[in-house]
């Protein structure tokens, strides 16, 4: 695989991080490249697709907190090996800068740059290896500021038994050390699991998956050896013999479709006890990644209903009930609902008392919004629309409106039931007791419900 170029751009479209590795596309690539992402933006409110070609130059580029990281190339390569390259080279200077935003790359640009040399050599992958690089790489990172930090919101929460801490304690560099010298033994895991489901017009389930990830983030001195226990009543396949050769029923507990493990993961207790062993690299890695089809209860429920209010005018009632328990608390919720092409004006009107709420009609696009802080589990939340449009509609008015989709957040909770029962850590000495936090967040990938 050959890189002919690498950049940083902010969502301005600055040019925090450039490198050309070979001189074979134009220096004004930067530029082409952001309008040509700010123009599928401005048509139709789309987002500009992950690859695309422009004079001859292949563009590829991933969005990992509001910056873009891009990859210039004019010969015939691997589309999902350049974007894979792209989300570890955000990973790895994630790791050695401790936070990624606009500010700390500012700060950081030598030793960024030092990264990036050591990563691609004129246009080929080397290495993407934290653990790797900290042989080559000798700038120490500059620390953002906390009080420069991004404010921190519910899904940023890490637990320990019965504590609390808020997730800054993971915006850590691997190579710098605490004040005083000292390092602060701890380790952390994130169950994340981005759901997708497809409801009917009735309020039936079509289609229901899970895409998680347990990813790990070690701050441990030494590499110990870690055990990391799951489920024991974890299946892995619907029945017979799995493509891992594990024992599978068909019976209740937790049954996933397929999964893969980072190479540095042991399986030889897998099949009996469902328990990980590893020596956890620098940085932060992918332990085992799944896939779930198994039927599980949505965590929102969306009804949604279209009425005729006159010639040229329709409401719009959409009714969200959260299906979680009520200590949960799901945030940065948004629905969108597509309207008539004709809709000229939209009024909204909120429940009584409502907080934390937000609605537009974005004119441009004819896309409803509505926006919620938060919502508790179990809570039930109401918005009415009245549509005016510009002509007569004809025939049926739901077949040209919707469906609508929503994203959220829900920290602490998980819809597939897997849990690290236990996180163990090879001690060196009986004294031995490092800090072990775990992580579980729920967000949407594709949840939908038609009219």
């Amino acid at each position: 695989m050959m890189i002919s170029q690498f950049f940083v751009l902010s969502q301005r479209g600055d040019n925090i991080v450039f490198r050309d590795y070979r001189a074979e596309v134009p220096k004004g690539s930067t530029e082409t490249f952001f309008r040509k992402v700010k123009f599928w933006k401005e048509d139709g409110n789309a987002e500009a697709p992950p690859i695309f070609n422009v004079d001859g130059v292949n563009y590829f580029h991933v969005k990992v907190v509001g910056l873009y990281f891009v990859a210039t190339t004019r010969v015939n390569v691997s589309p999902s090996l350049v974007l894979e390259l792209l989300q570890r080279i955000a990973r790895v200077i994630k790791d050695y800068l401790g936070v990624l935003n606009e500010d700390s790359f500012r700060k950081n640009f030598v030793l960024v740059y030092e990264l990036l040399d050591e990563v691609i050599d004129f246009g080929y992958v080397q290495t993407t290896s934290t653990e790797v690089l900290k042989s080559y790489v000798f700038n120490e990172p500059i620390v953002v500021a906390p009080t420069r930090l991004q404010p921190i919101d519910p899904a940023a929460i890490f637990t320990q038994g019965g504590k609390r801490m808020p997730g800054t304690a993971v915006t850590k560099s691997v190579v710098a050390n605490e004040p005083g010298g000292r390092r602060r033994e701890e380790i952390f895991v994130d169950i994340i699991e981005k759901i997708s489901v497809t409801f009917s017009s009735s309020g039936y389930i079509l289609t229901s998956e899970i895409d998680g990830t347990i990813q790990m983030k070690s701050y441990l001195s030494g590499n110990p050896e870690i055990r990391l226990a799951l489920n024991e009543d974890l299946n892995i396949g619907r029945g017979g013999r799995s493509v891992y050769d594990y024992r599978s029923s068909s019976g209740s507990g937790v049954i996933l479709d397929d999964c893969n493990f980072h190479e540095s993961v042991r399986l030889d207790s897998f099949d009996s006890d469902r328990t990980l062993s590893l020596v956890p690299p620098d940085g932060e890695f992918p332990v085992m990644n799944y896939r779930m089809t198994q039927e599980f209860k949505p965590p929102f429920h969306v009804n949604t209903l279209i009425e005729e209010a006159g010639r040229l005018k329709a409401e719009v009632i959409i009714k969200i009930r959260a299906e979680f328990p009520p200590d949960i608390v799901a945030n940065t919720i948004t629905i969108q609902m597509p309207l008539p092409n004709y809709t000229s004006r939209a009024s909204f009107d909120l429940e009584p008392g409502a907080v934390g709420q937000r609605t537009d009609f974005k004119e441009s696009s004819k896309m409803l919004e509505w926006g919620l802080k938060k919502i508790v589990g179990g809570a039930e939340h109401t918005l009415r629309a009245k549509l005016t449009f510009s002509q007569e509609f004809h025939g049926n008015i739901t077949k040209e409106a919707g469906p609508v989709s929503m994203t959220f957040t829900i920290p602490m909770y998980n819809v597939s039931k897997l849990q690290v029962k236990y996180l163990q850590i090879a001690k060196k000495v009986s004294s031995y007791n490092p800090y072990r936090w775990v992580r579980y967040v729920t967000q949407a990938n594709s949840y939908v419900a038609r009219i």
